[in-house]
């Protein structure tokens, strides 16, 4: 699974805006240290303010801050609403699928159980838990991961 370079930078401006809670960021220092497109940058920060993500602050000495805390912020629902779809494969859109297995075949089945597991994952994160440690904030234990049994 690849997640869009929309997302992506969703996630990063997301951190960088969390890693200076102290003061405004602006699109351009974002687009200069991310090497982001200026241009693409102001269509995913717009769409993060729709989502309640990000506030800006007009005018001179204005930029952009985060509009929630970082703990509030969940990485699971920040990607589902900047992704267009988790199609794994043709089969999961009925609206397009022509695969002629689709009746007799396990593999959505098996596609679906990894994406759904994908997502777990990303659902226990918050914004605050991916921010790096700081002078008022502990390093965090390192993720584990389990095998999932996936049924045949």
């Amino acid at each position: 699974m690849r997640l869009t370079a929309f997302t992506d930078y969703s996630l990063r401006t997301l951190l960088h805006l969390g890693m200076n809670r102290d003061r405004l960021v602006t699109i351009q220092e974002i687009a200069e240290t991310h090497l982001i497109s200026k241009n693409h940058l102001m269509k995913v920060v717009h769409q993060l303010g729709l989502a309640g993500y990000v506030d800006s602050v007009r005018g001179r000495n204005g930029g952009l801050r985060l509009q929630r805390e970082p703990a509030e912020i969940n990485v699971g629902a920040v990607i589902r609403s900047t992704e267009t779809d988790f199609y794994m494969a043709e089969c999961f859109d009925s609206s397009s699928n022509s695969c002629p297995l689709s009746a007799n075949c396990h593999l959505k089945h098996t596609l679906a159980a990894a994406t759904s597991a994908y997502l777990a994952v990303l659902d226990a994160q918050t914004l605050d838990m991916l921010l790096p440690p700081g002078p008022d904030k502990p390093a965090l234990a390192p993720l584990t991961f389990h095998r999932i049994a996936v049924p045949a």
